[in-house]
């Protein structure tokens, strides 16, 4: 047994050294990954006739980490451009599998950097993507490539799965996984370390309210009103605009200096036209946690709540929002305020807003504790949405996930962080945010964000200390070793 424990810190040691000695191709290959932009867009055909049906940023950053596989030497494998994996074959049947996502939300808000620019300064490379899910991917590839140098002959198969629609409607996973097996167990680097051994059920609906029409050129008319870029960020910028015949708006200027004295939220206007803008400002944040941010549409919606528009239905919207979503982040306004022991309160973010004279929708993403369920949630807000005329259509829902904390995975990948970090305070997590790790049993998620570090997924400058980005892959290359050697027994 002592002779074996030696041998296994000779070769973990060797794969570290292996590491940093890689570092800078590391880092170059991140950067150049990072430039590629990769937020969804509309399908493209290309020149032979292939469909890439998340837009040709997405495909780009996929053939770009695909190519790097391959030249590293390990099997690809591309299904229909809807996702694919990279290969480190095993002696056994079975496959370990590394979960992770290529694409990226858009890069919104004010960046002291090029969002796709892959920059890097006193140590820290800045870009959409370095984070959530760009790093912690090619840190998980990297160190295959560190263990394969190393000499390391798995027994399962090492899986590094790429997904390609992560952030919008996991369709491509959906796809990837009706034409290959999923793996055996495995993890997803698309959270939190130590790990993460549990996620609330995730819902993203669409709720919408038809409006009747308002008398022409009589009183303040709300002509349109935007917000948001995902269902799943909090938005930093909302847009309205209002119209009133007589084109006298210095009360709803008086207004607006009254409303930014007393809370101290930024609301602008200017005249387009005849018409009055007014944009508001917040701060955005992952949509898993609400209270990260400041809610640009909520903003402007309770200052449209002291407005009377001439179209009584476009008040009962704007009154509805305000009694019953507003900045209550626990939807306890709206009757649904749930909460546990294992995973708190449930988390509510509206992320997108919409509204033209005829109708108005809202995209509302919730994160419910584990012990509830999709129908409880939509049990619980029908009185609220049925009072104020509104009607509901459900995009997605991932139930809630839990690994029991002394279940083999969750012991080895807690003694790998432990042993790499020194971190023995930090425990596991049960969070409000939706990873692959709903999508295949037996996979939760480990890392790449650090605790005590800045979590700027989601929002503008978007970074990884090198530093972090090198000790990550050490952490997934000993926890690669240690769960495809056959030490773990699922």
């Amino acid at each position: 047994m002592e002779e074996k424990e030696k041998d296994n810190k000779v070769c973990i040691a060797q794969i570290e050294q292996i590491i940093e000695q890689n570092k800078q191709e590391m880092i170059e290959a991140l950067a150049h990954v990072i430039r590629l932009q990769s937020d969804q867009a509309e399908p493209v055909t290309a020149a032979d006739g292939s469909v890439y049906p998340f837009g040709a940023g997405v495909q780009q950053a996929y053939e770009t980490v695909l190519t790097m596989g391959h030249e590293m030497g390990f099997e690809t494998l591309d299904v229909e451009h809807y996702g694919g994996h990279i290969d480190f074959r095993g002696s056994a049947d079975t496959v370990m599998g590394i979960v992770g996502h290529l694409d990226v939300v858009p890069a919104a808000g004010n960046w002291d950097f090029d969002p796709y620019g892959g920059e890097v300064k006193d140590g820290v490379l800045y870009g959409r993507g370095t984070l959530d899910d760009k790093g912690p991917v090619i840190a998980c590839l990297y160190a295959m490539k560190a263990l394969k140098e190393a000499g390391f002959a798995p027994k399962s198969t090492v899986r590094l799965i790429l997904g390609l629609d992560e952030e919008t409607g996991w369709s491509g996973m959906e796809r990837y996984l009706a034409q290959v097996a999923p793996p055996d167990f495995g993890f997803t680097p698309d959270g939190d370390f130590p790990l993460i051994n549990g996620e609330k059920g995730n819902l993203i609906f669409e709720a919408a309210r038809k409006f009747g029409k308002s008398a022409a050129n009589k009183g303040l008319q709300l002509r349109s009103l935007k917000g948001g870029s995902a269902a799943n960020s909090v938005p930093d910028a909302a847009r309205a605009v209002v119209r009133n015949p007589e084109a006298d708006y210095s009360k709803i200027k008086e207004e607006i200096a009254a409303f930014r004295a007393e809370t101290g939220y930024k609301v602008n206007c200017k005249g387009v036209g005849k018409s009055l803008e007014l944009t508001t400002v917040g701060r955005s944040a992952h949509g898993s946690t609400p209270e990260a941010g400041l809610n640009a549409i909520s903003i402007l919606m309770a200052f449209l709540g002291r407005l009377n528009f001439a179209n009584e239905e476009h008040n009962d919207w704007i009154a509805f929002y305000n009694r019953c979503l507003g900045f209550d982040l626990c939807g306890r306004n709206l009757g649904i305020g749930f909460s546990d022991e294992i995973s708190g309160n449930l988390a509510l973010n509206v992320g997108m807003a919409e509204m033209e004279p005829e109708i108005g929708k809202l995209t509302i993403n919730i994160r419910y504790p584990i012990s509830y369920t999709q129908e409880q949630v939509f049990a619980g807000l029908a009185e609220n949405f049925e009072k104020y005329n509104l009607g509901w259509v459900l995009i997605k829902n991932h139930d809630p996930l839990y690994m029991e904390l002394d279940s083999p995975m969750i012991k080895t990948l807690l003694d790998v962080y432990r042993r790499q970090t020194g971190d023995y305070e930090s425990q596991p997590l049960v969070i409000g945010g939706g990873t692959y790790a709903r999508a295949i049993k037996n996979v939760i998620a480990y890392g790449g964000l650090f605790p005590g570090d800045e979590d700027r997924m989601h929002q503008p400058n978007e970074c990884l200390r090198i530093e972090r980005f090198v000790q990550m892959t050490k952490i997934y290359a000993e926890a690669i070793y240690k769960l495809a050697s056959g030490a773990y027994n699922k």
